[in-house]
């Protein structure tokens, strides 16, 4: 009987996941067009423009990553946070006082840090699993 309850929840908690993520992705599709279109509009293409365009993408990889392997890699948001900081220093800069400016640029460094130590650690294990399968 728990067997059974356990693998209803977990077919829901699968569908709601799937649901989500097409929900997610079809928003970013629909987004992704009305920017193009105000693009359009003003007959001007600007680097938040494209830096927008490419969050967007961004996010659809994330999802069909997602789709492809079942699981969520963790470097793909980060990439995501880098160029959201990026735009917002870009669209913004003349608001902003050094200290904010520093805070930002100190923040776009510490996610790429992350980055690159997440991707040797997966390195790393990586090897030692091919070592212990031999």
């Amino acid at each position: 009987m728990q067997h059974k309850i356990k693998k209803s929840i977990c077919l829901a908690l699968s569908i709601t996941q799937d649901i989500g993520l097409m929900i997610v992705a079809i928003s970013t599709i629909v987004a992704t067009g009305i920017e193009i279109d105000l693009m359009f509009s003003n007959q001007l293409v600007s680097l938040s423009d494209l830096l927008l365009l490419f969050i967007y993408l961004e996010v659809l990889t994330m999802v069909a990553v997602y789709y492809k392997s079942g699981e969520l890699p963790i470097k793909i948001p980060m990439y995501i946070a880098i160029v959201a900081l990026a735009r917002y220093l870009i669209l913004d800069m003349k608001n902003f006082d050094t200290w904010r400016i520093l805070g930002i640029a100190t923040a776009i460094l510490v996610i790429g840090i992350a980055i690159i130590v997440i991707h040797y650690c997966q390195e790393i294990l990586a090897s030692k699993v091919q070592k212990n399968q031999h």
